[in-house]
């Protein structure tokens, strides 16, 4: 049976040449899940006309990220994101990303990442110790400050602290960029010397020069820190053991897992909290299996995040209502059939973590913040894969996935031994769906004792 012709793929109402650009702009969570609501696991659109597929059916998932993921290369914004990620693990194709995932994997190697947890546990105890009881918090900013410092520390050892809040507001600004370089004309808007683009340059530079710095320093002391610089700087190609990381290559790759380290772990335990504020028996049964584990005072290493199963599942679950990367894009290299699908050559693929983790299809009760799901072992079995994919998948599924899993429950951990938060009655809770699912308008919290 031939495959269904791509022009006969249903499609939202659109307007000449610009297409969807304001609706996906706009509100893109409302709008893919209208799509997906109206026209089913399969919907066509445009921006500028450019060719866009939504698929929302893990089935076809699983042929764009794994099957068929040579058909395919990065979509849009990760391509326009070279301007500050250079051609990093998350940007690079074909051959390249994989000598480039060759020479990084010894950094995520389990022996390496049990010594992290000690890092992640030290930071969190003295976030910990700085907060008081009824004191005032953001508590999304407060998470992106945390897992700043850890993965600062993990990453480049304690050099960076001193400049800790300086990097998260650079950080912060190429963030908000984002979505921009989805744009067709990006590469000629972002040299336009406006003041949006004057203080993302600004914010390159900054990044730039603490990077390289501590590049440089490392270069000259040449001894092993135990953290991911260091791997980076001895890393050895297996096939070519002459062949390092250059400067530009060791500041790409740190560039983007700082990037990707702390900016993801900081929005799912933003998102945990705040949904714990609103489900107080999750929090105490998570409270009390941490207390059984690890008692008042006594801080969690790698180990202990196994005996956690139930703080893991209310992580979990936090990321599947609230998946920290919310959307996957494709580029077609080719003419390809996806399912019965046809998908002409350089159209872009789309699927949306955060639409199919809340389909009742795969999830009954979908809405509902139940971390009891995660604990059935046959029903986890029986849901098709890609149902749940917060790191992606295939090939080029998230390389610090198992560094994500560990900080997320180490930190949820300590922080509840203390504390417990409480919303603002005036907090409004919004969705920033940009290249992470941020909280709109942050999330005010007051600390209360645990």
């Amino acid at each position: 049976m031939p495959p269904r012709l791509y022009n006969s793929i249903p499609s939202p109402r659109e307007l000449p040449f610009v297409g969807s650009v304001f609706r996906r702009f706009g509100s893109p969570l409302t709008f893919f899940d209208e799509m997906k609501k109206k026209h089913g696991d399969a919907v066509r659109f445009t921006l500028f006309n450019e060719r866009f597929i939504l698929f929302s059916n893990p089935a076809l998932v699983n042929e764009v990220l794994v099957t068929k993921q040579h058909s395919f290369r990065k979509g849009r914004a990760l391509e326009g994101a070279r301007v500050f990620l250079g051609n990093s693990l998350l940007v690079s194709e074909g051959e390249e990303h994989t000598r480039q995932r060759r020479l990084i994997q010894p950094a995520f190697h389990r022996g390496r990442i049990a010594g992290y947890a000690k890092v992640m546990a030290d930071k969190t105890r003295l976030w910990v110790d700085a907060q008081h009881a009824g004191k005032e918090i953001d508590l999304a900013v407060e998470m992106n400050r945390l897992t700043l410092t850890v993965v600062g520390d993990t990453l480049f050892g304690s050099e960076v602290e001193a400049q800790a809040t300086e990097i998260a507001e650079s950080l912060t600004v190429v963030i908000g960029n984002f979505n921009r370089m989805l744009l067709p004309f990006w590469k000629v808007m972002r040299r336009v010397p406006t003041k949006r683009n004057r203080k993302l340059l600004t914010a390159q530079k900054k990044l730039n020069a603490t990077i390289y710095g501590l590049i440089a320093e490392r270069r000259k002391d040449g001894r092993d820190h135990g953290d991911l610089l260091s791997m980076l700087l001895a890393a050895e190609d297996a096939e070519n053991p002459q062949k390092r990381l250059t400067d530009t290559e060791v500041r790409d790759q740190a560039m983007t897992l700082f990037l990707a380290g702390h900016e993801t772990t900081a929005n799912a335990l933003a998102w945990t909290w705040h949904l714990l504020t609103k489900h107080e028996a999750v929090r105490l049964k998570m409270k009390a299996e941490i207390d059984a584990v690890l008692g008042p005072d006594r801080l969690p290493g790698m180990e202990d995040t196994a005996k956690l199963p139930y703080t893991t599942a209310v992580f979990s679950e936090s990321m599947r209502l609230f998946p920290p990367v919310w959307v996957v894009g494709r580029r077609a290299l080719e003419n390809v059939t996806i399912g019965d699908y046809e998908v002409p050559r350089r159209t872009i693929v789309i699927t949306s973590q955060y639409i199919i983790h809340r389909d009742e299809r795969f999830w009954p009760d979908a809405l509902e913040f139940k971390p009891e799901r995660w604990l059935d072992e046959k029903v986890q079995e029986a849901r098709p894969k890609f149902a749940y994919f917060p790191f992606g998948g295939g090939g080029r599924i998230c390389i610090g996935e198992a560094f994500a899993w560990m900080e997320g429950v180490i930190l949820l951990a300590v922080m509840a031994q203390r504390w417990r938060f409480e919303a603002m009655p005036d907090q409004v809770v919004d969705l920033s769906a940009s290249v992470t699912l941020r909280p709109k308008h942050g999330l005010k919290m007051f600390v209360r004792d645990a």
